[in-house]
């Protein structure tokens, strides 16, 4: 159930356990769907949009979106929305998301990690490997996080230590035990957060390998000090070296306003492995071939480390593939599991879905049940 969100006042609608397929005109409100659904996970959405940003134009409430999840463990009612302003006491406070679970409060959305999986691919993502690499980070770290639910947790303890430490350097005059106290601190969340990095990587790689998919394998690496770091030596180690290094690079992130070292600097380096090629030398059918693949097999992994696979998010993603392709795709999925909400303007590019999926149209404002 979405109110308020982007383009709906008010929508409602019942899939059961099926995938999904959503058709009609660019500018619908499909897309709009899926982010609705990936705010039912840690994190910023799919669109990793400012969360004012997503209220619908005009409206007088906050956002607020809601389902109903059946898991292993029996059906789980989730919740996410705005924190209105009133509420925080201050006007120029930060924009929040709350979470719900149940009907009680949680103390972040990082819990939604605890419950559900949810995965997405995007037309956005399709620059991934020749983009910045934050992208690439986030991409691991919503890989890591199926595996380890936890990460998304360490990741905002650590980035909120080390915003706390940048303001007090840019400051002057911080009171040095204070500085060492984040320091010890950043240290601490920042192995957890390679050697979580590192144990997803291994997973993943292992099940790229032992996969039969269609898609062309990837080598997946990290490039970061700390987890290479970790790779030959002992974390307490890692951690004692990285809290030294913060400190003897403390008058460059005065200057600079920025933390010079850390996890937050990690990249995900990838190569087509037929190829011996970097992903960001392939072709883009390739690199929108290895995307997929890297998903479809986080997926798999998913399922046997979580316990059930994830929700999948797949925007306009059969529309680029050719009829073999789609073909291959539609059977790996169902293979998995996975609930997949799909889009396309296309209606016939899903045909080989038929009794895999309900379908939806989108059409003047509205959505219809085929």
């Amino acid at each position: 159930m979405l109110t308020n969100f982007r383009s709906y006042e008010s929508m409602s609608l019942e899939t059961g356990a099926n995938s999904v397929v959503l058709t009609g005109a660019n500018g619908a409100g499909k897309t709009n769907l899926l982010e609705a659904i990936s705010f039912l996970s840690p994190g910023r959405g799919l669109r990793r949009a400012k969360l004012s940003d997503v209220n619908k134009i005009g409206a007088e409430a906050p956002w607020a979106v809601s389902g109903r999840i059946f898991t292993p463990d029996g059906e789980r009612q989730l919740g996410s929305g705005l924190l209105p302003r009133h509420a925080l006491n201050s006007e120029t406070s930060p924009d929040r998301r709350i979470g719900r679970l149940d009907g009680e409060n949680l103390n972040s959305p990082a819990a939604f990690g605890d419950i559900l999986q949810v995965a997405w691919l995007t037309p956005q993502m399709d620059r991934l490997f020749i983009d910045g690499v934050s992208g690439r980070r986030r991409f691991l770290d919503r890989l890591v996080a199926a595996y380890h639910p936890s990460h998304s947790r360490e990741v905002g303890a650590y980035e909120r230590v080390m915003r706390e430490r940048s303001k007090l350097l840019s400051e002057g005059h911080a009171d040095p035990q204070w500085v060492s106290s984040l320091e010890s601190r950043m240290a601490e969340h920042g192995v957890a957060v390679a050697a979580a990095r590192l144990d997803a990587i291994d997973k993943l790689s292992q099940a790229i390998s032992e996969s039969q998919s269609a898609f062309p394998s990837a080598v997946l690496s990290l490039g970061g000090d700390l987890e290479q770091g970790l790779l030959n030596r002992p974390a307490l180690e890692v951690e004692t070296e990285f809290c030294e290094r913060l400190v003897s690079s403390r008058q460059q992130d005065a200057r600079s306003g920025r933390t010079s070292i850390g996890p937050h600097k990690t990249d995900l380096l990838v190569r087509h492995k037929n190829k011996d090629m970097p992903a960001e030398l392939c072709s883009t059918g390739e690199q929108k071939a290895l995307l997929i693949g890297i998903t479809l097999a986080s997926a798999r992994l998913s399922a046997t480390q979580f316990g059930a696979p994830p929700i999948l998010l797949l925007d306009e993603v059969a529309a680029h593939l050719d009829e073999k392709r789609r073909g291959f795709l539609f059977e790996e999925l169902g293979d998995i599991g996975s609930q997949v909400w799909l889009t396309g303007t296309d209606k016939s590019l899903f045909e080989l879905m038929a009794n895999r999926a309900r379908f939806f149209h989108f059409k003047d404002g509205k959505i219809e049940a085929e």
